[in-house]
């Protein structure tokens, strides 16, 4: 069975990651006066800027429903992850390329290489801390599905973000590293362009796939499919329900909308009828707490 991965620990480890990245890229574009590392120091800042995002994300989307949000305001998160992967594609991806294209173009020898190598050996370690206590949450959500499963079929946007940027940032640090290593050893800048390159096409293809999965929950997912079968099961057990016509589920960030249709066992009054769907309705929640509002309906069709 899936559980809740801790999505606000993930991102305040990302958060703290990316801001001690920042001030070590800056500290080296004040020692050595690099730009390329001003400029950096700028697209790390803003990394702190998309985790400043997720978690306004995820207060708002706690406030209580309103007349004029009956349903509460849970899919907020799905908006602010969804800017956040814009954010990833644009000032991440497109600004990489753009700066691997014109380092192919004019291609300069590296200056200051070892203050380049050091802060990337630094920045690898913070993001190696920062990924792995998002995986610590993500394992507690995928309930033993794989990664790319769990990645398609979650319902938790601000976590499914988090793990693609700190997947994304690990292997382009990594792929920084190796591009730098190889211009210096071989004396042939074009390595260092080749590998900025290679780093913007990353951060776009993980934000054009996360884009595509918030983009889903936006429009209006159902539950994670693990939790909508366990809760059909559930109630094909209950013995007041003779038969299940049909459950819809629908995720709110993280509470759950249910409206079920089912034929219930046979009931000699009405005031019984009530007292069954009221004993189901409430051990049913207690069952699956995420569930923050149910709508029941008895039948004897579909």
């Amino acid at each position: 069975m899936s559980g809740h991965g801790d999505s606000t620990r993930a991102i305040l480890f990302a958060l703290g990651a990316n801001f001690a990245i920042t001030l070590a890229k800056g500290l080296a574009a004040y020692v050595s006066g690099s730009g390329a590392m001003l400029a950096e120091t700028v697209h790390s800042l803003a990394d702190c800027g998309n985790q400043g995002l997720l978690l306004l994300g995820v207060r708002q989307s706690r406030k209580p429903p309103s007349p004029d949000y009956p349903l509460g305001y849970g899919k907020a998160i799905y908006f602010w992850s969804f800017l956040v992967a814009v954010m990833l594609f644009s000032v991440g991806g497109m600004f990489s390329l753009y700066e691997g294209i014109h380092k192919l173009s004019h291609p300069e020898p590296l200056s200051s290489w070892w203050w380049a190598v050091g802060v990337l050996v630094f920045s690898i370690a913070a993001e190696s801390v920062s990924m792995r206590a998002c995986v610590v949450e993500v394992n507690k959500a995928r309930g033993g599905r794989s990664f790319r499963r769990w990645f398609h079929e979650s319902r938790q946007a601000e976590l499914l973000v988090i793990f693609g940027e700190d997947l994304a940032a690990l292997a382009g640090l990594t792929l920084a590293l190796i591009a730098v290593v190889l211009a210096v050893a071989t004396g042939n800048p074009l390595w260092d362009a080749i590998g900025t390159v290679m780093i913007g096409v990353l951060l776009i293809v993980v934000a054009v796939f996360v884009a595509i999965e918030v983009k889903a929950m936006l429009i209006g997912q159902s539950a994670d499919p693990i939790v909508s079968q366990g809760m059909k099961h559930y109630l094909e057990q209950r013995p007041e329900i003779a038969r299940v016509f049909n459950l819809i589920t629908l995720q709110l960030g993280n509470d759950v909308m249910v409206s079920v249709k089912v034929q219930m066992a046979t009931e000699a009054t009405v005031p019984a009828l009530i007292a069954s769907i009221n004993r189901v309705e409430k051990e049913f929640r207690q069952q699956y707490p995420q569930v923050r509002w149910s709508f029941f309906e008895p039948d004897s069709s579909d």
